[in-house]
């Protein structure tokens, strides 16, 4: 038998929600209770030993990490840490992943490999949460998957061997909506080892629609088969923004706002390996913008913006949309007044070319791009993350120049042709980080979260409505203020629909 490691004597209070299987919602639920714990003056932190996501963030030391922890510090009110996720799994191929170890990217893996190196992350995740729960009351933790996946009992770092190193509470969430919700929770807390069956404290059911009365009955004829209660019934919800993990989301945003005038109709090219999707949130909200994601190229007819977003493998997604007729579909597109905006990896599509001496994505060699922008990217063995504030002074935009702030993480370096002429363009660290053609509509940068910025998001869709003879719109969105009002509404959701002090309890707090 495995032996456990003791942790440190000096130590917050912790929880930590499991779930009985991926998507049922633990990543909301762990932000929902960190606003909650905020709000009552605790100090609390957002802790995920393992992470696998495409959407990234760069902290401001220029280390990267999965946004579901990004999401919940800003629940806690904190600034993103690296701690809070000491392991991060970026799928690059189908059965491989890229391995950051706090927040530095290290080697390309499959499982097998990566398992093998269970005792270096293990260590990596004990020292990253020594560190991270020396400086605040609580921490919550956050699961990965189930911890009934019986095959992955020997190399877990993220479910029971976590709870058990950081003597947390541990709540099961579990997802109605699928169906069968008490055949997974008795599967669950049947199926974990017996050493680690006692930490599991509580329930939480997800995703529930309709009048909870009638599932009452169920609950406790459900408690007199497996002791452990069920702290809440969680609804469904539609009203709330959060950032989805693993998923598309984008269409869900439109229940959010109400709409008005004429709309600008934004397409987001759908690539197989898209990453960072949460950069278009913004523009989703506005009242103004229809946004809709696809991979048909006969979707831009009726389109007034294409967006191109960041990508885990920026050729081989290239490749798949001149498959699909992008290319000349795109071409179409600008001749007829359209507007295109390219990001991260979208951008380095735009150019004339990607020289790839290092076989990012597989395979070396030249790959031509789109040649809708006169840059050309060269790929590099290091990964460019860092933070990022600057100055855009384009008079088709604004008379004034606009602050923009964001981050880049991308490999490759992005360079205009010398020839090029009449662009608007931003060079730093040797390379361009923004360029737009104003006469032509063409803008491509590789800075994430631009469109978080209130005031280039207005001015942007100014630039689209003035070319397609609409009327412009003043600002009508503070991005910033409106996800603080969802942060409170995520703790309220949780605080009117579970035994808030029966989960507080379980930290004494």
């Amino acid at each position: 038998m495995a032996v456990l490691i003791s942790s440190p004597m000096s130590k917050a209070r912790s929880i930590m929600f499991q779930g009985t299987g991926s998507g049922v919602g633990k990543s909301i639920v762990c932000a929902a209770m960190c606003r909650l714990l905020a709000r009552r003056g605790v100090r609390v932190a957002p802790f995920k030993a393992q992470n696998m996501a495409l959407n990234s963030f760069v902290t401001a030391d220029g280390k990267e990490m999965g946004r579901a922890q990004v999401f919940q510090a800003e629940a806690c009110g904190l600034l993103p840490d690296v701690r809070m996720n000491p392991v991060l799994l970026k799928p690059s191929a189908d059965s491989r992943s890229q391995v950051i170890l706090m927040g530095k990217a290290q080697e390309h893996l499959g499982a097998k490999d990566y398992y093998e190196r269970f005792h270096r992350h293990w260590q990596v995740v004990r020292s990253a949460y020594d560190s991270l729960s020396a400086e605040y009351d609580v921490i919550v933790l956050e699961g990965a998957g189930s911890p009934a996946e019986i095959n992955l009992r020997k190399t877990d770092i993220v479910n029971m061997r976590m709870a058990a190193y950081a003597e947390s509470a541990v709540v099961i969430v579990a997802d109605i909506d699928k169906g069968g919700v008490f055949a997974s929770l008795k599967g669950t807390y049947d199926l974990v080892e017996d050493r680690y069956r006692r930490l599991i404290k509580a329930f939480l059911i997800n995703k529930f629609r309709g009048d909870v009365r009638l599932l009452e009955p169920g609950i406790e004829m459900f408690y007199k088969m497996v002791p452990v209660p069920v702290l809440g019934v969680l609804p469904w919800f539609y009203d709330i923004h959060v950032d989805e993990e693993d998923g598309v989301f984008v269409g869900n945003l439109e229940s959010f706002k109400e709409t008005s005038g004429e709309k600008v109709k934004v397409i987001v090219a759908r690539l197989p390996r898209i990453s960072n999707f949460t950069d278009f949130a913004p523009l989703a909200l506005e009242p103004d913008v229809e946004i809709i994601l696809s991979h048909n190229p006969e979707d831009l007819s009726g389109a007034d913006v294409v967006i191109l977003p960041g990508t885990k493998a920026t050729t081989s997604d290239l490749e798949f949309l001149k498959e699909k007729g992008w290319e000349k579909a795109l071409h179409s597109f600008v001749k007829r007044g359209g507007v295109v905006a390219g990001i991260c990896g979208g951008f380095q599509m735009l150019g004339s070319i990607i020289h790839d001496p290092i076989g990012s994505d597989g395979r070396v060699g030249h790959h031509f791009g789109f040649d809708l922008l006169p840059i050309a990217t060269e790929m590099v063995d290091h990964k460019a993350l860092r933070q990022i504030e600057m100055s855009i002074h384009s008079k088709a935009l604004s008379e004034k120049p606009i602050s923009v702030r964001g981050y880049e993480i991308h490999m490759g370096r992005t360079r205009l042709h010398e020839d090029a002429s009449n662009m608007t363009a931003v060079n730093l660290h040797d390379g361009e980080v923004f360029v737009f053609n104003e006469k032509s509509g063409i803008l491509g940068t590789y800075i994430h979260g631009i469109f978080d910025n209130d005031t280039f998001r207005r001015s942007f869709l100014n630039f689209v409505r003035k070319r397609k003879g609409m009327s412009l719109h003043p600002p009508s969105l503070n991005y910033r203020k409106y996800r603080l009002n969802h942060f409170d509404k995520l703790a309220d959701w949780l605080e009117s629909n579970s035994n808030v002090e029966e989960l507080l309890r379980l930290i004494d707090v």
